[in-house]
C-alpha cells in the first residue's frame, strides 16, 4: 500500500471534458450534461484501503451536497485486468453497498485520469459553476493507521466556501492514497 500524494494542479484550471460509461445504468455521462454547475471529480476505485476506509462518509457527504446543488461524480481508471476488484462489475456492487446518489464511472481508457493528472485513490477535483478548479486535496485527514476519524472536514469547508461565493480555501493539503494502476504503457512520466 504505497502512500502516493495526488499532484497539486494549478487552481483555475479548466476541467477536462470527457464521456464514460456508467456501468450500474450503462449510461454514458459526461462533463458536458452538468454545465454551469459546481463539480466534485472524486477517483476512487473498489480496493484501495484509503478509498474503503472513507466509503460511507464520503456517500453520505455526497447525497448531502448534492441537495445543495453540487454535483458528485466519481471515476475509477485502474487496470481491471491487473486488478478485477475494480471491475465494473465490481462497481455496481459498491454503487448498491454503499448506496451512491453519484455516478461512479469507468475510465477503460484511462484518457480520463491522464487528462486529470490524477495520481491516487481517492483523489478530488473540486470546479466551480464554470467548471475552474476551486479545490484540489484530501477530503480529510483521515488514513489507515493514523487513527484520525472520517469527517470529510477538509472537503466539506472547500465546498461549503465554493457554495457561498467565497474564495478558495488557502489551505488545501493533497490528498494520499494508493497509485492508480496504470495499464503498461499509461503510466505519467
Amino acid at each position: 500500500m504505497a502512500r502516493t500524494p495526488s499532484v497539486m494542479i494549478d487552481l483555475g484550471t479548466k476541467a477536462p471534458n470527457f464521456s464514460l460509461l456508467e456501468p450500474a445504468t450503462g449510461k454514458i455521462v459526461s462533463l458536458d450534461d452538468f454545465i454551469s454547475k459546481p463539480v466534485l471529480i472524486a477517483f476512487i476505485c473498489n480496493h484501495c484501503p484509503y478509498v474503503i476506509q472513507i466509503k460511507d462518509v464520503f456517500s453520505r457527504f455526497a447525497t448531502e451536497y448534492e441537495q445543495q446543488g453540487l454535483v458528485v461524480i466519481a471515476i475509477n481508471a485502474n487496470d481491471v485486468a491487473n486488478y478485477p476488484d475494480d471491475s465494473p462489475e465490481k462497481m455496481i456492487e459498491d454503487v448498491n453497498e454503499y448506496n451512491y446518489s453519484f455516478p461512479y464511472l469507468y475510465d477503460e481508457t484511462q484518457s480520463v485520469a491522464q487528462a486529470y493528472q490524477a495520481a491516487c485513490t481517492p483523489d478530488f477535483y473540486l470546479f466551480d459553476a464554470n467548471h475552474a478548479l476551486y479545490y484540489r486535496g484530501q477530503f480529510d485527514s483521515a488514513r489507515p493507521g493514523n487513527n484520525d476519524p472520517v469527517t470529510g472536514k477538509d472537503m466539506i469547508e472547500a465546498v461549503t466556501s465554493l457554495l457561498a461565493d467565497q474564495p478558495a480555501p488557502k489551505q488545501q493539503l493533497a490528498s494520499l492514497g494508493c497509485g492508480i494502476k496504470w495499464k503498461q504503457g499509461n503510466e505519467p512520466s
